[in-house]
C-alpha cells in the first residue's frame, strides 16, 4: 500500500492503516514534516486560521494563538509521526501512477514501488491558480503560493486578485502598507449569519453530491460564502472593500480596466487559489469529459485500488481526518476480498 503524501490527511490514512495492520509506506515531497502549512505567509497566525483539527489519536497542546501556522502546525505534525513511527520516506516526489494489471506502478524520482492499492493525499497547495489575461506586465507578481509577507508590497500599487479567503486576510494586510485594488470575476457574497455547524453540514453534501456525480468542485469559497471575519471587518472599516470587477488585459504599466479605463499598478497578487494536485494520475485515466473524478465516498468510482483523501468534501482537517479513516476502513476490506 502507498499514501501519497504526507499532510493532515495521509498522516491520518497512516494512522488507521497501522491500527489495521496494513503494510504501507508514505511518499512525501517535502523535505521536512508539516505538508503546506510550512510554506504559509508569515503573518497567518493560529488566531487567524480556520482551525486545524487534532490528528487522531494525538491531541494538540496549548499553541498561542499568536504563532505562526507555518511553525506551530508542523511542529505538531512532526510530533506525531514521532509518536507512531510512522514509515515515511521523504523528499519522494511521485511523477506518475500505472496500471500494471494486478498492481499499481507508483514512479519517483526516487524509484518506483509497486502497490495493491493507493491513497492519494496530495492536497492542493502544488497546484496554483494562475489566470491569463492578454498582455503583459513588467511589474511584480506574486502568487498566494509565494506571498510571505505584507511589508514587501510597501509603498506599491498593487493589484489584489481573488474573492476568497486568503483574497481577503491578504489585501486586508497589504493595502496597511499600500495602496490596493481589490478585482474579482463575481460579486463578492457575504453570509449574513455565522458558519455554524449547520452550514458546514449543508457545504459537505454540496460538494459530496458535485463529487459523487463527476463535476469538478469548485472553490470553497463558491459553497459556503464569504464570511465576515475580523480581517474583513478591519477591510471594510478603512475603506479597502472597493470591489473591482476583472480587468480585461494586462500592460506592461498597469490593468486596463473592464470600462476600458487605465489603472497603473506595480505588483499583482495572485489570489486566486489552488486546484487538486492530481497530474501523477494522469495515467490512470480517472477524470471524466467534464474534467472531474467520479467518486464514491473517497474511492474513485470503478478503480477500488485508488482513493482521495484531503480532496473534494474532505478538504477541511476534520473532513481528511475522516476520510483518512474511511479510506483505511474500505481498503482493509478490498484487501481481505482481492485476498
Amino acid at each position: 500500500m502507498v499514501v501519497v503524501g504526507g499532510g493532515q490527511a495521509g498522516l491520518s490514512a497512516a494512522y488507521h492503516l497501522r491500527r489495521r495492520g496494513i503494510d504501507f509506506v508514505v511518499l512525501d515531497a517535502e523535505a521536512a514534516p508539516g505538508g503546506a502549512w510550512q510554506h504559509r505567509w508569515e503573518s497567518l497566525r493560529m488566531a487567524t486560521v480556520n482551525g486545524i483539527f487534532d490528528l487522531p489519536g494525538f491531541p494538540k497542546s496549548p499553541i498561542e494563538p499568536d504563532e505562526p501556522s507555518r511553525t506551530a502546525v508542523p511542529r505538531y505534525f512532526a510530533a506525531f509521526e514521532r509518536e507512531f513511527a510512522l514509515p515515511i520516506r521523504r523528499p519522494v516526489t511521485v511523477t506518475a501512477v500505472r496500471d500494471s494489471g494486478a498492481t499499481l506502478l507508483v514512479e519517483t524520482d526516487h524509484g518506483a514501488w509497486e502497490a495493491d492499492a493507493l491513497i492519494n493525499a496530495t492536497g492542493t497547495w502544488t497546484n496554483p491558480v494562475l489566470p491569463r489575461y492578454p498582455g503583459h506586465f513588467d511589474g511584480i507578481q506574486r502568487h498566494t503560493s509565494g506571498y510571505v509577507r505584507a511589508e514587501d508590497f510597501a509603498g506599491l500599487r498593487v493589484a489584489v486578485v481573488g474573492g476568497g479567503i486568503s483574497a481577503l486576510q491578504q489585501l486586508e494586510e497589504i493595502s496597511r502598507f499600500a495602496t490596493t485594488f481589490w478585482y474579482t470575476r463575481r460579486e463578492p457574497v457575504f453570509r449574513s449569519g455565522e458558519f455554524d455547524p449547520e452550514a458546514g453540514r449543508r457545504t459537505i453534501a454540496a460538494v459530496t453530491a458535485d463529487v459523487e456525480a463527476g463535476e469538478p468542485s469548485g472553490s470553497v469559497v463558491s459553497y459556503t460564502g464569504l464570511t465576515w471575519t475580523s480581517y474583513a471587518r478591519a477591510a471594510e472599516e478603512r475603506g479597502v472593500l472597493e470591489r473591482r470587477p476583472m480587468f480585461t488585459a494586462l500592460e506592461p504599466g498597469g490593468v486596463r480596466e473592464a470600462d476600458g479605463g487605465f489603472t497603473p499598478v506595480d505588483a499583482i497578487l495572485w489570489a486566486t487559489g489552488f486546484r487538486a494536485a492530481l497530474a501523477h494520475l494522469d495515467p490512470l485515466h480517472l477524470r471524466n469529459e467534464r474534467g472531474g473524478i467520479t467518486m464514491t465516498g473517497t474511492q474513485v468510482a470503478g478503480e477500488p485500488r485508488v482513493h482521495l483523501i484531503g480532496f473534494g468534501p474532505s478538504q477541511s482537517t476534520v473532513g481528511a481526518n475522516r476520510a483518512g479513516r474511511d479510506a483505511a476502513r474500505a481498503l482493509a476490506q478490498y484487501l481481505t476480498i482481492a485476498a
